[in-house]
């Protein structure tokens, strides 16, 4: 009976000797260390060494969101600020720059946030708007602005494109006529006398008469509605050559450009949560 109490707690050490002997043998083995942990490990000399697997190098995650994203119009902007943006999100509108810029990540009211995840509306004006803002104010020969209002005829609204049409063709058959004499009509109107063969003792006569003023429909930026536009006609006749440039002059564009970003800035206010108000400025950088 005193034997085998003997041979039991022989076993017994010997069984918790063994336990021993695995840990320290598993723990000197190798182990493949997941990324994402912070391991703190004992060297072979007794010190200690931090393992720090948190970074995005390891783990393949951004630490955060950063970068700018650019858009082009309301529409974009709403749906992209409404996937990333929050309650503490700030908008401010430039409007001398004409953008819109959404600071996804700006600080809340308690607590510091690094503000680099940003959205920006910028507009970019309409092939039409350009085109009609590259003739503003200049004085052209007949053919040319012949040539420019048949390109864009599908922008006139008043007089309609018909009559721009014709009255083109007219420019276009009298580019050899030489002029001799405008009148301003009651209308507002402007008629001008042409010769087309002064050469000839019975030389063919004739008139030509725009109009005082067109009105078109732009858009000034993509995404926009179209604004009602009015441009005066402008003529210059040179009486000692006959010659006849013409031209017209926009009505102060600058505030149809600035109606349109306010109409813009309106459209994202709306979109936007109601406890974040459009800011008039710029973010910091």
């Amino acid at each position: 009976m005193t034997l085998n109490r003997y041979d039991n707690t022989m076993a017994a050490e010997l069984n918790s000797t063994q336990a021993v002997i695995d840990v320290a043998m598993r723990a000197a083995q190798p182990h493949q260390l997941e990324p994402g942990n912070f391991y703190t490990l004992v060297t072979p000399g007794g010190g200690v060494q931090k393992v720090d697997l948190t970074g995005p190098e390891h783990t393949g995650i951004p630490a955060r969101k950063s970068g700018t994203t650019l858009v082009r119009d309301v529409d974009s902007f709403l749906v992209y600020f409404d996937k990333h943006g929050d309650e503490s999100s700030e908008v401010y509108a430039d409007v001398e720059s004409r953008t819109i810029t959404a600071v996804l990540d700006a600080h809340t009211a308690d607590d510091a946030r690094w503000g680099g995840h940003r959205l920006e509306l910028r507009l970019r004006p309409t092939s039409a708007w350009r085109a009609w803002t590259s003739m503003d104010g200049q004085l052209v020969p007949q053919g040319q602005f012949a040539e420019f209002i048949e390109d864009n005829l599908v922008d006139l609204v008043e007089p309609d494109s018909a009559t721009m049409l014709e009255l083109a063709e007219s420019f276009e058959a009298t580019t050899s006529a030489e002029f001799q004499s405008s009148q301003r009509l009651d209308s507002g109107q402007r008629r001008f006398s042409f010769v087309e063969d002064v050469q000839a003792k019975a030389g063919h006569k004739g008139e030509i008469t725009i109009p005082a003023t067109l009105t078109l429909a732009l858009r000034p930026f993509e995404g926009c509605e179209a604004y009602r536009v009015t441009a005066r006609f402008r003529y210059r006749l040179d009486r000692q050559k006959g010659a006849l440039t013409l031209g017209f002059k926009i009505e102060r564009p600058e505030d149809i450009l600035a109606a349109a970003f306010e109409d813009i800035r309106t459209l994202v206010d709306d979109g936007i949560p109601e406890e974040i108000a459009v800011l008039n400025g710029a973010p910091s950088r």
